[in-house]
């Protein structure tokens, strides 16, 4: 290793400053510097990558978990930076993608990093973009030129994904310039993949490949309880530890049941103590993701909030995190590093059925084992199922003592179990990754960015799209089918006003209607029914809240949340009917009959009924109304107090998740020309909500950013102006009556450290818990409650001042019930702030009483 510092950044700028265009050579001799600095000695296929690399072919890079493809990927991102070029990095999870982001920062620098994830980006102009596949796969539908010149696949089986897959082939038949390094552990046969790319940009293509696995691994079946598997490999030194499990349940659960173990000594206690000093674990279920983190335990899921996925990958690279429960997204890459993979079972839902796992996913998940530098080997374990090491251990104590066979009574599987032995594990070790299966559909969301982006060509995005389909991989009576499935949902979008024929000197062709936003897309599988429909809520005071249940009614049910309500429902019938005095008979045939709240449930039967008819191909969706962003909008409600009324600590994530897609979905698919100023107020507040929840990516990057740039990789000239708050008049109206509607909730509920939380902190001025509780001492002593009723809501009740020096003064009315007292909130809001600011914009001035 060298003695000096290797700066990459400094590096890259030094040799842009000797040459404008530095050769192939010196750019791969820079990175071989590079990894010498890090003692790291390339493998022959990570050398056979890059050189191909250099000379500008594509790359498919086939190699097992943990052989250094990130190293192939850097140095495809080094050269674009040393050429001055873009390079795109594409992942198939956000987690991942975001994992990506921060390394990329500490290594690159954060001014020459990106990230863009569909819910927002940071640094969006820099030349090193990470992505979600879909992100990658919409630009090139919108742009015929997209200025992308390397693009990095990672995880690139997701090609063959029922759902998902198209994203990744999107690509690859559109970005006809760019350079393409796909790289997977478990890509199987690739031959028609290859001739696809190769033909297609008419560059070559290299498949690189190799078995050589820098640690090898372990396997084998144990007959025993979770717990004593995990106790036994913590004490044989076999942590760093990942417990499989197949639901986010089930990783909460374990994760739970192993606090029982001792997996951590007290002076690694006692640094995860200090590494967690300033971290707020402010939600309902931050509290049990703290006890387990002190503990040494993680879990890890798409149920839990970005922030806590985080804390748990940060300690576990640390290795102060010894064991992890989680599900799994373990094998696509997360960066945990782990000596031992836990299988607790060898089965899960697939999607339609309860079926064994495939050859891939075992692989995946079971390749992570092992870290290069630390291990030996790497050690995967499965478990034999619970009942099967129930059942062995009373045959043993029947072998013992036979007159107790009519005391035991065998364990039988779980309904809809599958079994599982260690023939079943042998099978899926020799068994090589299944062929990739291309996926391709056409959708009205892939119509629009094709008609918006080619309105100069002849024929314009239609021609676009033609040619897109005899592209696309897979037979041609697929391909057949695919123009014939094109040409019907085109009729559908002129017949529902999205697209017209407009006559041009390039001839006829297909235009999105001007009267959208910009932002405007259909890529929801019934976002064409959303549009076409939204135009028929009538008018009137529940118009806007009606327009939310629309956009609610085409977003996914995200069942755990459903069933709660569900639940919570069924409880207050229950003790209803019981003070009643109705019939237990009775009571349950009542209780069948509940089920969540669908509000405009019969609008929506009858409208989609309407629309499904004229658009047969929309037969296989369904329109499934339900009530949970309106039902928090209509009660102000605070994101921690919905999680405590039903119970969704576990499943805090998919809370989040569901409030931003519906935030999404109104904010892109609903016409812009049908919003009121309530609708406008609505999507404030699921904004609002969403950004306050969980800001991460923001604070962190900009911690990074706020570190000393290096002189060379100074800019010439400064960053682009963001969009201050200012510039949109009316989107900074809206938001500024929720955020004061919510500071209103919060303070008629009392929540004086919510409150608190929802003001600027500046300084001197910053207004405490108790400053709050003080202030509105008063009113509470002449009153008895706040309305936050949506009368008390409506625009009138919030007033806007503009004064000197750039800032707003927002004045809230304070209501009682009856309607009555002149009590109000007055706060100061500078409003030439950049508009993405993640934190609080209010800073209070007065509570007058």
């Amino acid at each position: 290793m060298t003695d000096t510092p290797f700066s990459l950044s400094d590096r890259i700028a030094a040799l842009r400053q000797e040459a404008a265009t530095p050769s192939p050579d010196d750019i791969v001799l820079l990175f071989l510097a590079y990894a010498e600095s890090l003692d790291l000695a390339l493998y022959p296929a990570q050398e056979e990558a890059i050189l191909e690399l250099a000379q500008w072919k594509h790359v498919v890079l086939n190699t097992p978990t943990g052989s250094g493809k990130s190293m192939v990927a850097l140095f495809l991102q080094v050269q674009a930076l040393c050429e001055g070029r873009t390079a795109w990095y594409t992942a198939p999870t956000k987690a991942l993608v975001n994992e990506k982001f921060f390394w990329l920062c500490d290594v690159l620098g954060a001014e020459h990093v990106g990230l863009l994830t569909g819910d927002g980006s940071v640094n969006r102009d820099a030349p090193i973009i990470c992505c979600t596949a879909e992100v990658l796969s919409n630009l090139s539908l919108r742009s015929e030129d997209p200025a992308v010149d390397y693009v990095i696949m990672d995880e690139f089986h997701f090609y063959g994904d029922r759902e998902r897959g198209i994203a990744w082939q999107i690509p690859l038949i559109t970005m006809r310039d760019a350079v393409f390094l796909l790289m997977s552990a478990t890509l199987g046969n690739t031959d028609s993949l290859v001739a696809d790319l190769a033909g297609f940009t008419d560059r070559d293509v290299s498949v690189v490949k190799g078995a050589q696995r820098p640690v090898p691994l372990t396997f084998e079946y144990r007959e025993a309880h979770l717990h004593e598997i995990v106790e036994g490999l913590v004490q044989q030194g076999g942590a760093p530890l990942y417990v499989v499990n197949f639901t986010q349940r089930e990783a909460s659960e374990q994760a739970r049941n192993l606090m029982s173990i001792n997996v951590t000594s007290r002076e690694e206690k006692q640094a995860i103590a200090q590494e967690l000093e300033g971290v707020r674990f402010d939600t309902p279920y931050g509290r049990e993701i703290q006890r387990l983190v002190r503990h040494g335990i993680g879990v890890h899921h798409a149920g839990l909030l970005p922030k806590y996925r985080r804390i748990v990958e940060r300690l576990a690279q640390q290795g102060l995190i010894k064991v992890v429960s989680g599900t799994d997204t373990l094998g696509v890459g997360v960066n945990i590093p782990i000596r031992t993979v836990v299988f607790s079972r060898l089965y899960k839902y697939d999607g339609v059925k309860q079926a064994i796992v495939t050859a891939r996913e075992f692989h995946q998940i079971a390749g992570r084992a092992g870290r290069k530098g630390f291990d030996d080997e790497g050690l995967v374990v499965v478990q034999a199922p619970e009942w099967v090491v129930e059942n062995r251990r009373m045959e043993k104590k029947l072998a013992v003592n036979p007159h107790l066979k009519k005391k035991l009574v065998r364990k039988k599987p779980p309904t809809g179990a599958i079994a599982w032995d260690q023939q079943t594990m042998e099978r899926l070790i020799a068994a090589e990754p299944e062929a990739l299966t291309p996926q391709f559909e056409v959708t009205c969301g892939m119509l629009v960015l094709l008609l918006q982006s080619a309105p100069q060509r002849r024929g314009g995005g239609y021609r676009r799209l033609v040619e897109l389909i005899g592209r696309s991989h897979g037979t041609d009576p697929a391909r057949s089918a695919r123009l014939r499935h094109a040409a019907v949902l085109m009729r559908s979008l002129r017949h529902a006003g999205i697209i017209s024929a407009v006559d041009t000197p390039e001839g006829r062709q297909f235009r999105v209607s001007e009267d959208l936003q910009d932002d405007f897309s259909l890529h929801h599988a019934l976002s064409l029914y959303l549009a076409e429909t939204i135009a028929l809520v009538e008018d009137g005071e529940q118009r806007h809240l009606n327009m939310l249940s629309l956009v609610e009614a085409v977003v996914e049910n995200p069942n755990a949340i459903l069933y709660r309500q569900i639940d919570r429902l069924k409880g207050e019938l229950v003790g209803r009917l019981k003070a009643e005095g109705v019939a237990y008979e009775e009571r349950m045939e009542e209780l069948e009959k509940v089920t969540y709240p669908k509000p405009c449930e019969a609008f929506v039967q009858e409208t989609f009924s309407a629309f499904s008819s004229l658009h047969p191909w929309v037969a296989r969706e369904r329109a499934q109304p339900k009530s949970i962003a309106r039902e928090m909008f209509e009660g102000v409600d605070d994101f921690n107090a919905y999680i405590l009324r039903y119970g969704l600590a576990r499943s805090e994530g998919t809370l989040l998740r569901y409030l931003s897609q519906v935030y999404k979905t109104a904010l892109q698919n609903v016409p812009e020309h049908l919003w009121d100023a309530g609708f406008e107020d609505a999507l404030a507040y699921l904004h609002g909500l969403v950004r306050r929840v969980d800001a991460t990516l923001l604070e962190e990057w900009s911690r990074l950013m706020q570190q000393p740039l290096p002189v060379e990789a100074a800019p010439d000239e400064g960053p682009p102006a963001k969009e201050r708050l200012i510039d949109n008049p009316r989107a900074l109206r809206a938001r500024l009556r929720s955020d004061m509607h919510v500071l209103l909730a919060a303070l008629a509920h009392k929540q004086w450290e919510e409150a608190s939380a929802l003001l600027v902190s500046d300084g001197e001025n910053a207004w405490t818990a108790e400053m709050l509780e003080a202030a509105m001492a008063l009113y509470f002593a002449a009153y008895d409650a706040v309305d936050v009723t949506p009368r008390a809501r409506m625009a009138h009740n919030t007033l806007f001042r503009e004064q000197d020096r750039g800032e707003w003064l927002v004045v809230q009315r304070i209501e009682d019930p009856e309607g009555e007292t002149d009590a109000s909130l007055e706060c100061r809001v500078d409003v030439h702030r950049d508009a993405d600011v993640a934190g609080p914009i209010l800073s209070l001035v007065q509570i007058h009483t």
